[in-house]
């Protein structure tokens, strides 16, 4: 799939929303990409997995780990596709941490897999957590990469699409200026 035919997948599953959105990253931006929408179909979730995949083709990959909440569908069906291990990072007060007894093997080779990345806060922090457990992080995808970011913590960062969207800081948002209700989708804010 091309980065055409993935954003067409996504504007027919409704991911695609116009507004005024709070990002997770506590930027504001007038797009919102509910990735979790088009993630629904198991069947097309196999085949971002897949595509994530192909990007680290040939590459050992140990483990798979996702940032929760939005990043765990899809790290799954990447996993799937590599045949390999997969966990995910939570938040517990306010830092990710690994729960429900997962861990990383010393010198496992790791893939970092979100589903939507803006400021790669989410991501930079699993990465960190999974250097701290020990393992060596091979490098880091999403389906959607929103911020252009090249990489993420020092990381190649590799997307299946990548899109311009400007975000702003809440204090010079041109929606907050005139007026315009918030929606905050994110998992992390409600």
């Amino acid at each position: 799939m091309n980065e055409e035919e993935i954003l067409e997948i996504l504007h027919d599953a409704g991911a695609i929303k116009k507004g005024h959105f709070q990002l997770t990253s506590g930027l504001h931006a007038d797009t919102y990409y509910q990735c979790a929408a088009a993630l629904e179909s198991p069947r097309l979730t196999q085949r971002m997995g897949d595509e994530i995949a192909r990007l680290y083709d040939g590459q050992p990959v140990d483990l798979v780990v996702s940032p929760a909440l939005g990043g765990i569908v899809l790290g799954f069906a990447t996993a799937l596709a590599l045949d390999t291990r997969f966990i995910w990072a939570e938040r517990a007060q306010g830092a990710m941490t690994f729960r429900r007894g997962f861990c990383v093997n010393p010198g496992a080779r790791v893939l970092v897999v979100e589903d939507v990345v803006t400021t790669g806060g989410s991501v930079a922090e699993v990465i960190e957590l999974v250097e701290r457990s020990g393992g060596g992080v091979v490098g880091a995808a999403c389906l959607m990469n929103r911020g252009a970011l090249d990489s993420v913590a020092n990381h190649d960062l590799k997307s299946l699409v990548t899109v311009a969207t400007i975000a702003y800081e809440p204090k010079k948002c041109p929606l907050c200026a005139v007026g315009n209700a918030i929606e905050s989708p994110g998992s992390r804010r409600n």
